[in-house]
């Protein structure tokens, strides 16, 4: 086996494989911040099903009166106060990114990452806070305590904590991609696709959201963006 076949799957094993989100291509965004579960383990079927569930109109954020939503600084520090996990921020309306999403879920049976949609209050506000424009849904962002991962550097990251099968763990190609295969080359493939994720899966009407509670632990609480 050669380097390129050992590190094409950390790549695009997320495009391909998954049917999904249009994600790979990264840069760090150093955070502002300064201050240094529950796991229900279900079936792939089970994520499916459930993910017909896990959607509300995709006005819900926009409902909520913005004298109502706190600063993006005291938003930005709940999402980390309980809960250390890294938070990957989707694209809440289209269908490619919340097929990620499912495998995501699927892959990650130890629950080692949360989800939010870009669209939600919280999702804008962790995107302010680490140097986005607020309504930036133009890539999947790995959102840490410490910064940021866009496009393929978050790909590789979030595969990084993946495990498609028992003894298949992606870390080792995930972080060898990461250095062989230029950061440029890489951001090609990731804009190709998100570039065209609507063209390639279509978009819903409604945006993705944890409305039923089937994932709690797994979603961010949208109500981490209500003034206190």
């Amino acid at each position: 086996m050669n380097v390129s076949q050992l590190i094409l799957p950390s790549l695009l094993i997320f495009i391909i494989s998954i049917n999904a989100q249009a994600v790979s291509g990264l840069a760090f965004y150093p955070s502002t911040n300064n201050n240094n579960g529950r796991t229900r383990i279900t079936t792939q079927g089970q994520h499916r099903r459930a993910a017909n569930t896990m959607t509300s109109l995709s006005s819900t954020s926009a409902s909520v009166p913005l004298t109502e939503i706190d600063d993006v600084e005291s938003i930005s520090r709940r999402v980390f106060e309980a809960d250390k996990r890294p938070v990957i921020l989707f694209d809440g309306v289209c269908n490619l990114c919340n097929g990620a999403v499912n495998t995501a879920l699927d892959w990650d049976a130890k629950g080692k990452l949360r989800f939010c949609a870009l669209q939600s209050n919280v999702g804008r506000a962790l995107l302010e806070k680490n140097g986005r424009a607020p309504d930036d849904i133009s890539s999947i962002v790995l959102v840490t305590q410490d910064g940021a991962y866009i496009k393929s550097d978050a790909i590789l990251k979030i595969t990084e904590e993946l495990t498609p099968l028992r003894l298949l763990p992606l870390k080792p190609a995930a972080k060898l991609g990461r250095y062989v295969v230029p950061k440029l080359l890489r951001d090609i493939i990731y804009d190709g696709v998100a570039d065209n994720r609507y063209s390639l899966m279509g978009k819903r009407d409604e945006c993705r959201f944890d409305a039923d509670g089937e994932f709690d632990d797994r979603f961010v609480d949208e109500s981490l963006a209500l003034r206190r």
